[in-house]
């Protein structure tokens, strides 16, 4: 998908569309409908105008698309404080990373890789991904508890 579908989509997506976004954005719908068309030359939208889409409307998808059109993965950070400990995180990351080698196995098995089976791997390997940013997050929040404690005591 291009940045100007992602945007396209993203506004038409929402609740009522153009007419219910653009007064919350402080813009009429007339022109947020011309901003997102791809159709249109005459009228594009600002990277502030798409953070403030994305703001307003809990969509990412312009910004999902931006970074997988440079060869970016987005992850969010995630909520450290969830409860969940690092033995169950480190679990889940290697439950992903199982279920990874799964999917290529399957995949290289005819020595072909089908453009289904590599979007297939990509799911996968964002779910491997996102385990271990996950992981990641938890450790560096006890790394600041455990600096925060040795200051405090």
């Amino acid at each position: 998908m291009n940045v100007t579908d992602a945007a396209y989509l993203t506004v038409h997506s929402y609740p009522g569309g153009s007419e219910s976004l653009g007064p919350r954005i402080g813009m009429s719908p007339a022109v947020l409908r011309n901003k997102v068309n791809p159709n249109c030359s005459t009228h594009h939208l600002s990277l502030a105008e798409a953070d403030l889409i994305m703001a307003v409307t809990g969509d990412h998808r312009i910004l999902h698309t931006l970074a997988g059109n440079h060869g970016y993965v987005l992850e969010l950070a995630g909520d450290v404080e969830d409860g969940t400990g690092v033995l169950s995180r480190v679990l889940d990351a290697s439950a992903a990373k199982g279920e990874f080698a799964q999917v290529l196995k399957s995949a290289l098995e005819d020595g072909v890789v089908t453009t289904n089976e590599y979007f297939e791997l990509a799911r996968s390997t964002a779910s491997v991904h996102t385990t271990l940013v996950h992981l990641l997050n938890k450790l560096r929040s006890m790394a600041v508890a455990g600096r925060e404690g040795r200051a405090h005591g």
